[in-house]
């Protein structure tokens, strides 16, 4: 009967459909490719902890972007000790100095550079990922106020220096207790010159940053190099994404960012809780970098705020998989994880976790996105991994 034909022709669909899922013919989910790829619950905090804050009249929308397309994923964004630059780092491996009228090279980390390195027309910050590994990716930047030496975390080369004059960057640490470093991610230093830095994991490189997040796992490290002993030390391990780090204005703690579980936690280097560490503050959304302003609060740059979507998923790790399996595209399984476009929010927290202020795009209007936020002189510098320009805020 003709009246059977579309019930049974559904039915036809609903299996074929059922089957391309399955399998996946054309490697369109996440996790193709990852045979080994695992999930894991995330320690987020209760949804009725996660602050409520917001700032209504999206004040970043009054930023200003400098260097468009002049500056492919600045993620970090440092000021020498005599007040010039910035310097960044960039997609295509290189450490850039702004000379007041032009951007110039002024570091490289990586020793292997050849052609697949060079400028790109019509580049994007996600151009160079595929060679990312041999071009070099530096991340975070501090620089050594005694010295004007650069410290550099790069993705791949591990921690590594460079001179006030530039050039190719040294390597001080590519391992931590037989433990290769796999995803080097930033770092800061003390007034005696110790460095702490974070490692985001021990299973994923930056390349595969997706699926570092979309696993859930726990590998990561945060990590000390004494530059007397040429030692690096393991502070703590088993981290869900720590990311950035700064220390503390009298350098009694340093606080880092836990990327996954979207909180600052703070580790006493001084006092009666030195060796032990403690939650700083949870916050609106995925933390980047932190980083010190001049009265000792710290400025946390926020890509995207938390939603239920993301926070289920973070709870239901086999609730997860299952639509990571979907053939769907990476870019849109995680458009959706970060609420379905970018908006950048910043925030500040005073050392004892107080929430001071908060500035935001929530329309992705004008700052997209941000993974570093540097006060400097009254203005807010702000970079992203993921956009081709800096931002700059006035706070006055």
């Amino acid at each position: 009967m003709p009246y059977m034909t579309l019930p049974r022709g559904l039915s036809i669909v609903f299996l074929l459909l059922a089957v391309y899922c399955a399998l996946d013919p054309f490697e369109h989910s996440p996790i193709a490719g990852f045979p080994d790829f695992e999930v894991h619950k995330v320690d987020v905090p209760a949804w009725s902890e996660v602050p409520t804050d917001r700032d209504k009249d999206n004040s970043l929308q009054k930023s200003e972007l400098l260097f468009v397309n002049q500056v492919q994923g600045p993620e970090s964004i440092a000021f020498d000790p005599l007040g010039r630059g910035p310097y960044t780092g960039v997609a295509d491996g290189r450490i850039l100095f702004w000379n007041g009228q032009s951007w110039t090279d002024f570091a490289y980390t990586s020793p292997n550079r050849s052609e697949l390195c060079n400028l790109k027309a019509s580049a994007s910050p996600l151009s160079y990922v595929e060679t990312e590994h041999i071009c070099g990716r530096p991340l975070g930047l501090k620089f050594d106020k005694k010295t004007g030496d650069l410290y550099i975390a790069d993705a791949y080369f591990g921690l590594m220096k460079v001179g006030p004059q530039g050039g190719l960057a040294t390597s001080l640490a590519t391992e931590a207790e037989g433990v290769p470093l796999k995803f080097t991610n930033d770092v800061d230093i003390d007034t005696e010159g110790n460095l702490y830095f974070t490692d985001s994991s021990t299973n994923y490189q930056r390349r595969n940053f997706i699926q570092l997040v979309f696993s859930g796992e726990g590998s990561g490290r945060v990590l000390k190099y004494d530059p007397a002993t040429k030692e690096t030390t393991v502070l703590l391990r088993d981290v869900q994404f720590p990311n950035g780090i700064s220390l503390s204005k009298d350098g009694s703690f340093f606080v880092f960012s836990e990327g996954m579980i979207g909180r600052l936690r703070k580790y006493w280097l001084k006092g009666v809780k030195a060796g032990t560490s403690e939650i700083l503050a949870i916050l609106p959304g995925f933390p980047d970098n932190v980083r010190v302003n001049g009265n000792g609060d710290f400025w946390v740059a926020i890509p995207c705020r938390r939603n239920m979507y993301s926070y289920l998923n973070a709870l239901y790790p086999k609730m997860r998989k299952v639509i990571l399996k979907l053939p769907i595209p990476t870019r849109i399984q995680y458009m959706i994880q970060i609420g379905g476009r970018f908006r950048a929010v910043v925030v500040k927290y005073s050392p004892e976790g107080k929430l001071l202020q908060i500035l935001e795009d929530s329309e992705g209007k004008v700052v997209k996105s941000v993974s570093e936020v540097e006060e400097k002189d009254g203005k807010l510098w702000m970079g992203s991994v993921l956009m081709p320009f800096m931002a700059v805020y006035n706070l006055t």
